[in-house]
């Protein structure tokens, strides 16, 4: 298969899909920062991280994105892609929008994975870290 291939094949995932693979992705770079950091109880680990990967703090860190015009238009169109997709899972603790929102997000970053764009899913994953390590999007339950 070429690579040209491949890139259809990506291009022409769904949305749910996409975020599928870039929930992983995503999550991956906040284990990795966590247990850089020293946080090392399962329980710990566990919690800090739902400060970065809550379908609420994922939400917060997708509109700053938007609010510091920090995707280019590509990113925005399968950001899209996956909040306007239809999902056959519901929100768990909460909102349908806030929710699909979420989903938007993580599409982001598999679309970002599957595209070979390592140096850019770095710099937006360490953009998020450092955005609620300072506050800026704050993780509520």
């Amino acid at each position: 298969m070429s690579e040209s291939d491949k890139n259809i094949e990506f291009k022409q995932l769904n949305g749910v899909a996409l975020a599928y693979l870039g929930d992983a992705v995503y999550e991956v770079y906040i284990r990795r920062h966590l247990i850089d950091e020293g946080v090392t109880r399962p329980n710990h680990l566990q919690r800090k991280a739902t400060k970065y990967v809550s379908a609420k703090a994922q939400a917060g860190l997708i509109s700053l994105m938007e609010e510091d015009n920090l995707l280019s238009e590509e990113e925005q169109y399968f950001f899209k892609r996956g909040r306007n997709a239809k999902s056959y899972t519901h929100a768990k603790n909460t909102s349908v929008v806030t929710y699909r929102v979420s989903t938007g997000f993580e599409a982001l970053f598999g679309f970002l994975s599957l595209s070979g764009q390592k140096e850019r899913l770095t710099e937006l994953a360490q953009w998020c870290i450092n955005q609620v390590e300072s506050g800026r999007v704050v993780y509520e339950k």
